[in-house]
């Protein structure tokens, strides 16, 4: 697995464009992670289909075209420094394959933010533009509206990379030890869903995998995880990060799967590392060479995530 290309951090001024690829987005909460923004001495820019709602399937922020083409444009927009995506949900399945990716390469690299659903453009930007991503906070979710930790570290990683370059997480070891490799990963369901789609990873071969989920039971999050190991998807990793697993079971039965699902790997993991859907989520570059050490809860990144 090789690093991937950096976009350039953001200064002071640059133009951010807010999007909506899977689910719709409440007004509220749009307008005071606007305001955040613009705290930050930001521009930010509100694509016209952020707050539509699809008419039959009113968990997707508008159609699949609509939703493709806002995002197509923002990127393509040589005034738009960054993409931040406003919320996560589901929907970005249905309307990836509509990009045109060669436009989108052509319009040249540029900050990319979002998880959850978000995690397969995350995975279409690594294959298909070769960029590094942020696995960070949303612009209309309550994390960034509200918890400071997240707003800041998202902040210095867009501003000034080279202060968050080692993320401690007060994670500990469920596999001790220390491993070197390129970041990926997010919502364990969607790398799963994945699979066998168009241009598909093959594999976290060289990895360092980071995975969480919400609101799934014991044993569907088992189904994910023996899905990836029985496709082959897990051969090779270098070591595992796992964030958090809001509104899952009751976490030692996660635990407990997580250790029979990914001990077996022999490679370092390190649990409870606060990225996801926990409130105060850390921000992880995806793309990048990094060392984790398990046992001191560290992800060092080898170059900042922006150059």
């Amino acid at each position: 697995m090789k690093e991937l290309h950096r976009p350039s951090r953001l200064a002071p001024g640059a133009r951010v464009a807010v999007v909506a690829p899977s689910g719709p987005v409440p007004e509220e909460r749009l307008q005071s992670g606007l305001d955040v923004l613009r705290g930050w001495d930001l521009d930010p820019v509100v694509a016209p289909h952020v707050l539509d709602r699809h008419r039959e399937f009113r968990y997707l922020a508008g159609t699949d075209a609509d939703r493709a083409a806002d995002l197509q444009s923002a990127w393509c927009d040589p005034a738009v420094d960054a993409v931040l995506c406003a919320r996560g949900g589901y929907g970005v399945q249905r309307m990836v394959d509509l990009l045109d990716w060669e436009a989108m390469r052509a319009a040249g690299p540029k900050v990319f933010v979002g998880f959850s659903d978000i995690t397969a453009l995350h995975e279409a930007f690594a294959r298909r533009l070769g960029l590094v991503t942020l696995h960070g906070p949303m612009a209309a979710g309550i994390d960034f509206v509200k918890n400071a930790h997240a707003q800041e570290h998202l902040r210095a990683t867009l501003f000034a990379p080279e202060t968050v370059r080692t993320i401690t997480s007060g994670g500990t070891a469920l596999v001790p030890g220390r491993a070197a490799g390129v970041t990926l990963g997010g919502c364990l369901s969607l790398l799963a869903a994945e699979l066998g789609t168009p241009h598909a990873r093959a594999g976290a071969h060289g990895g360092l995998l980071c995975l969480e989920d919400v609101g799934e039971e014991t044993y569907r999050l088992d189904r994910y995880l023996t899905q990836l190991l029985r496709a082959g998807w897990l051969d090779g990793v270098r070591g595992v990060l796992l964030g958090s697993w809001e509104r899952c079971e009751a976490y030692d039965g996660v635990r407990a799967l997580l250790t029979d699902r990914l001990g077996s790997l022999g490679v370092p993991v390190v649990e409870e590392f606060g990225f996801g859907h926990c409130e105060g989520a850390s921000t992880i570059p995806f793309g990048v060479a990094a060392e984790l050490d398990a046992d001191a809860g560290t992800l060092t990144l080898r170059e900042p995530a922006l150059s």
